[in-house]
């Protein structure tokens, strides 16, 4: 797995490296200070996962994240902060863990081995793999009812159970395609599952799914979209 790290300071970066040389199938691409010179890392290296640092000069590792999502063949994203106040926009973007400094190696080990699990397809067809604690099984993505972003993980709702996965809601969209839909930024709903919307009092929409009662609320930003995928229904 090709590695590329990221921080404005010279003896983090060093200590990453260090770290980082002793991990079996591992291979450090390059090391650079600056959130510019990470993009034109990752442009030219084409490194699998990006350890980034979150406060930096000019280019934060924030900004660094939402010009590299959506761009096909992007890393992964791991950031490596001093401050925990990140970790929400963080996960927001998608990135696969939170590392607060100074990393510790076993810290840095699991969240690189969270990364290569999400390297890997997340389903086969129509199915994809879910865990819950050591358990593992493959869905149908028929009798899934929604997903949700949940810091760290994806919880994959059914109609009587919950189980997690630990790929990004953008993963299971590039996967699926148009079998399923994005109502909100931390919210995808299998296309079969959804039934029609209920608009409340507040000017809220919420979401009718077959097999639950749980009412997902759909974003301003993805009525429109929603509302036309329900018109081609």
């Amino acid at each position: 797995m090709r590695v590329l790290v990221v921080d404005d300071e010279p003896l983090a970066r060093a200590r990453l490296e260090l770290m980082l040389k002793d991990m079996r199938d591992i291979d450090v691409v390059g090391s650079v200070g600056d959130g510019e010179s990470a993009l034109s890392a990752c442009a030219t290296l084409r490194p699998d996962v990006l350890l980034l640092d979150v406060e930096m000069p000019a280019l934060t590792g924030e900004g660094v994240a939402r010009r590299l999502a959506g761009l096909a063949g992007s890393p992964q994203v791991i950031f490596c902060t001093a401050y925990e106040k990140h970790a929400i926009s963080a996960f927001e973007l998608g990135a696969v863990d939170y590392l607060l400094k100074p990393v510790r190696g076993e810290r840095l080990a699991e969240a690189l081995a969270r990364a290569r699990a999400r390297m890997a397809p997340p389903q086969q067809g129509n199915t994809l793999v879910v865990r819950r604690g050591s358990e593992s099984r493959r869905l149908d993505l028929a009798d899934v009812r929604y997903f949700v972003a949940d810091e760290k993980y994806v919880e994959v709702h059914l109609e009587h159970d919950t189980w997690l996965m630990d790929e990004s809601l953008r993963q299971i969209e590039q996967a699926f395609g148009e079998r399923v839909i994005r109502l909100h930024r931390n919210c995808l709903v299998p296309a079969n599952a959804l039934l029609g919307l209920k608009t409340l009092a507040d000017g809220r929409v919420l979401a009718r799914l077959a097999g639950t009662d749980a009412m997902p609320e759909v974003s301003r930003r993805n009525l429109v979209a929603v509302r036309q995928r329900l018109r081609e229904a």
